[in-house]
């Protein structure tokens, strides 16, 4: 008996909107079985759903998420897919390290102004100390 699942349940389950996962079908990241109108998936449509919202989290796209679907798909060598989600996840490290530097420098810019913002501050309230005394 195969487990097959409604898009409720999977929205449900995943915490994403129906919408989500119709959207995710659209791009053939999906590919539900019908019954009339209603969409039944599959256990394999529901990993592929999971690892489509984690791709997502790492910060893939959905064109990313189906290629290497993909590669899944089409090849026989588990080495070659292994070969390339490391190479996107390399490019997306070095991404992400690049962001988190730029975040630093402006962090350290916030920082500066706040200070100076502060010291104005301070030297405006003395003044005014001075001036009503």
């Amino acid at each position: 008996m195969t487990t097959t699942y409604t898009i409720s349940d999977l929205a449900a389950e995943f915490e994403v909107t129906t919408r989500t996962i119709r959207h995710y079908e659209e791009q053939g990241l999906l590919n539900p079985q019908r019954e009339g109108t209603n969409r039944i998936f599959s256990n394999r449509d529901r990993i592929r759903l999971k690892l489509a919202l984690r791709g997502k989290r790492l910060g893939f796209s959905l064109s990313d998420i189906r290629e290497l679907f993909e590669l899944y798909d089409l090849s026989k060598d588990e080495k070659k897919q292994v070969e390339e989600f490391l190479g996107k996840l390399e490019k997306r490290r070095a991404f992400l390290e690049l962001q988190r530097e730029d975040i630093e420098v402006m962090l350290n810019e916030i920082n500066f102004f706040a200070n100076q913002c502060r010291r104005m501050l301070s030297a405006k309230n003395n003044d005014d100390k001075t001036k009503s005394a």
